[in-house]
C-alpha cells in the first residue's frame, strides 16, 4: 500500500488514531509493517504490500479461498481429472471448463495464458448482451472519473477488472479492496504482471466497516459489487460517511414481474438486484442517486463444467431473463 494512505485511515473498530510500524518500505510504498490503534490496541498488519484492516467480528465468507483453494485440492486429489482440463487441446474444453482452466492456470503464475482463456471461456458462459452491456457501464464509469482528482478507490474489486481498465486508461492512483487478501494477492501479481502495480494500492476490508476516516473518499466505484449484499443499509450508511464526494456502481437489476429469479434472490437477502429496492435502499442510507447509463441484455444460466462433475460458475440467473444494466451515480 502507498503512503499516502496513511493520511486517510483510521481504526475500523473505535474510529481511533492510528500509530504505524514501518518494516520495509519501498518506493512510498509499505510492503511490511503493522498500523496500531492508540485508542484500542488493535493491531492491523501490512504483508505482502497489502493492509490487512478485516476485524473479527463480522462473519464473512470467503468465496475467493474456497473456489481456488478447493478447486487445485481437488485436481490434486484426482490427476485423472487434472488431465482432463489441463492438457487437451482448448478447442475440445466447454466454457466452463476454460474457465476453470484459466483459475489453475493462474495458480500456476502464468496470468496473461490465464486472462486469454477467461477472455475466450465469457464468450460461451455469458450472452453477447450481456458482455456488451457489461462493458458499457464500464467505459462509462472510466469516462465519468477522467477528469476527476485524487485517488480512486474501488470496493469489491475481486478480480480487478475495473481495477485494470482504470490503472490502464487512468494517470490515477487507485486503491483495489476486498475482503479476501487471497484474491488480491492474485490482483497484485496480475498488476505487476502487465506493469501497472505502480499505480495500485491494496486494502483488505470488509465494507461495513471500513478503515477510511469520515469523508476521506473523493471517487468511490465498484463493477458488480452491490448485487450479493444481503443487508444493504449498513453497508450504504457506512459508504456515506466515508465518500465525500461521488459513488459510480455497476449493477444490474432483474425484472419485478421475474417470478423464478425473483422469488429465489429475496429468499437470499439479495434486495440490490431489483431497482425499487436498491433505490429506497440507497435513499435510506442518505444517498441522492441517478440511475444512468441504461441497457438491456439477455441473460441466461452459465453452462456448468463437463470435466468438473457440473461445477457452476454463477448461481444467477435460474432462469432466462432480461437484465438492466446501468450505473448507480449516487452523492
Amino acid at each position: 500500500m502507498h503512503t499516502y494512505l496513511i493520511e486517510m485511515l483510521e481504526c475500523p473498530v473505535c474510529r481511533g488514531i492510528l500509530k504505524w510500524d514501518v518494516i520495509e518500505e519501498r518506493e512510498n510504498r509499505i510492503e511490511t509493517g503493522t498500523a496500531n490503534c492508540q485508542k484500542c490496541s488493535a493491531a492491523y498488519p501490512v504483508r505482502e504490500g497489502i493492509g490487512m484492516f478485516l476485524t473479527p467480528d463480522l462473519p464473512r465468507k470467503d468465496l475467493w479461498e474456497q473456489v481456488d483453494s478447493q478447486l487445485i485440492l481437488y485436481l490434486r486429489e484426482r490427476p485423472d481429472l487434472e488431465r482432463k482440463l489441463m492438457d487437451v487441446p482448448i478447442n475440445t474444453l466447454e466454457p466452463a471448463d476454460l474457465y476453470y482452466r484459466a483459475l489453475v492456470l493462474e495458480e500456476r503464475g502464468k496470468y496473461e495464458k490465464a486472462r486469454e482463456l477467461e477472455e475466450l471461456a465469457e464468450e460461451g458462459i455469458y450472452t453477447a448482451e450481456y458482455r456488451a452491456c457489461w462493458q458499457s457501464q464500464i467505459e462509462y464509469v472510466i469516462e465519468e472519473i477522467a477528469g476527476s482528482e485524487g485517488p480512486i478507490i474501488d470496493l469489491a474489486s475481486g478480480r480487478g477488472y475495473l481495477v485494470d481498465k482504470m490503472a490502464q486508461r487512468l494517470d490515477r492512483l487507485i486503491v483495489a479492496t476486498d475482503f479476501s487478501p487471497r484474491v488480491l494477492r492474485r490482483d497484485r501479481k496480475w498488476l505487476e504482471t502487465m506493469g501497472l502495480y505502480d499505480k495500485v494500492s491494496l486494502l483488505a476490508f470488509d465494507a461495513r466497516r471500513t478503515p477510511f476516516r469520515k469523508k476521506a473518499i473523493g471517487v468511490l466505484t465498484t463493477n458488480l459489487g452491490l448485487p450479493n449484499i444481503e443487508e444493504p443499509g449498513n453497508l450504504l450508511r457506512e459508504l456515506r460517511r466515508v465518500v465525500g464526494g461521488r459513488f459510480l456502481a455497476i449493477t444490474h437489476f432483474y425484472p419485478e414481474e421475474d417470478e423464478i429469479n425473483g422469488s429465489a434472490l429475496r429468499e437470499n437477502g439479495l434486495i440490490t438486484l431489483f431497482r425499487a429496492e436498491a433505490e429506497e435502499s440507497f435513499s435510506s442510507a442518505g444517498w441522492e442517486t441517478e440511475v444512468v447509463n441504461v441497457c438491456r441484455g439477455l441473460a441466461r444460466p452459465t453452462p456448468t463444467s463437463e470435466v468438473l462433475e457440473g461445477a457452476g460458475i454463477d448461481g444467477f440467473p435460474l432462469a432466462e431473463t432480461m437484465l438492466e444494466w446501468c450505473v448507480i451515480a449516487a452523492h
